[in-house]
């Protein structure tokens, strides 16, 4: 009978762990402040160019034909829609603030501006397009690509991009929207640039 209870314990405790575990799995793929992506090293900045796909919600670092860096991203609305076309970053600021309201003051870390009032940087990521015609981006794929890309470097946005069909099917999905909001003292902060500058937000 002890032996009984024992096996029993032993199995209920190995259950409750591989549990834990495919929780802490889940986590880790659904939610934005997880994702890290790899990027392969910049050898010719010259070559550089930058494809954001409106339609899969994917941004790519592109080296001439070589994907250096690959990462889901949420876009504009239909109301208020990322703009198509070719455009160049021409303005970088690591540790930038909204301006207008509302929510002046929310960081918009790792800027990358590529139309007056639209731009790259860091935010809470959807699988579908939530926001005013800007491009959030994980937390470490804004660093990595912050550093990776020089101002000029020329960004294509298009519906689609061949790409999308290649490695952009093999990103997660990331959906921060259950993801509990920092509180507002610390957005407010200068930790959250702190944060930043080692790729995180928060405490997750």
């Amino acid at each position: 009978m002890r032996n009984t209870r024992h096996i029993t314990q032993t199995l209920v405790l190995v259950a409750a762990a591989a549990l834990l575990s495919s929780c802490a799995a889940v986590k880790k793929g659904n939610y934005s402040t997880s994702f890290d992506p790899p990027a392969k090293p910049v050898t010719n900045p010259s070559a550089l160019k930058v494809k954001l796909s409106t339609g899969a919600q994917r941004v790519y670092v592109m080296q001439g034909n070589e994907v250096l860096l690959a990462t889901p991203c949420s876009v504009g609305t239909a109301s208020s829609p990322t703009p198509h076309g070719t455009f160049r970053i021409y303005s970088k600021t690591a540790n930038r603030r909204r301006v207008s309201s509302p929510g002046a003051g929310y960081p918009m870390t790792f800027w990358m501006e590529f139309k007056s009032a639209y731009g790259m940087h860091w935010g809470w990521v959807k699988p579908y397009p939530c926001t005013h015609g800007c491009v959030r981006l994980p937390i470490a794929s804004a660093k990595k690509i912050f550093n990776m890309v020089p101002a000029g470097t020329p960004l294509i946005i298009a519906a689609s991009h061949p790409e999308d069909a290649t490695v952009g099917k093999s990103l997660p999905v990331l959906d921060d929207s259950t993801l509990p909001d920092p509180p507002d003292s610390y957005m407010m902060s200068p930790k959250v640039f702190e944060d930043a500058a080692r790729g995180k937000i928060y405490h997750y």
